[in-house]
């Protein structure tokens, strides 16, 4: 069931504003871990306002989103490529990508769009390329950050556990690390950060 109040975040001033204290601490595992400095081609799917871009400034860069608003700003504030696009429905044609980030997108979808997805991702990396995916997930037990996955707006927070089993259908795990995002200590919001290389049989 949607949420009335979560169209609120469809205007990209709410969503910026909402986003700017957690940003950097969402993106915290993919910058620990990885050297951006040698990434050539970027595919930022569900980019929203361009949260992410401003960390591949320089690169060739994509971002895609469904909403023409989110759009529309992310153009004019950082003067890269955006289209919109409904992932969901429309495959990628571009060429391929060495970075491919999906940056808390797929707990707003179910299991058969997000595999379908994610076996599309597969084909469009450079023989080098990961894909980068950070989301939300569902704790098991009754807790501040079990409460906030509940009544995101996304309908499709998971257990750990069942990230791990939907990423590694089509993807062999490279790296994959829970981490918390935290007001003054306390963990609101549980997260996953997952780094993969598509199986063999993705690629084909």
């Amino acid at each position: 069931m949607s949420k009335p109040w979560a169209r609120l975040f469809e205007v990209p001033w709410v969503y910026r504003i909402w986003q700017a204290p957690f940003q950097e601490q969402k993106l915290a595992p993919v910058l620990r871990h990885n050297d951006l400095s040698n990434v050539r081609r970027v595919l930022d799917v569900g980019c929203g306002p361009g949260t992410n871009a401003p960390h591949f400034r320089g690169k060739d860069y994509l971002g895609l989103d469904i909403n023409p608003e989110y759009v529309r700003q992310a153009r004019a504030r950082h003067g890269m490529r955006f289209e919109v696009a409904d992932v969901t429905r429309w495959e990628v044609r571009d060429e391929p990508f060495d970075f491919i980030l999906v940056n808390s997108f797929f707990h707003h979808v179910g299991d058969e769009d997000s595999d379908r997805i994610l076996s599309h991702l597969a084909t469009l990396l450079t023989a080098d390329g990961c894909i980068h995916v950070l989301d939300l997930v569902l704790p098991e037990r009754a807790s501040p950050a079990r409460l906030l996955a509940k009544m995101d707006r996304g309908e499709h927070p998971r257990p750990l556990e069942r990230w791990r089993t939907l990423f590694g259908m089509r993807f062999d795990v490279e790296h994959f690390e829970p981490y918390d995002l935290d007001v003054a200590g306390v963990a609101l919001w549980k997260m996953v950060y997952f780094r993969g290389r598509p199986t063999e049989r993705a690629r084909s």
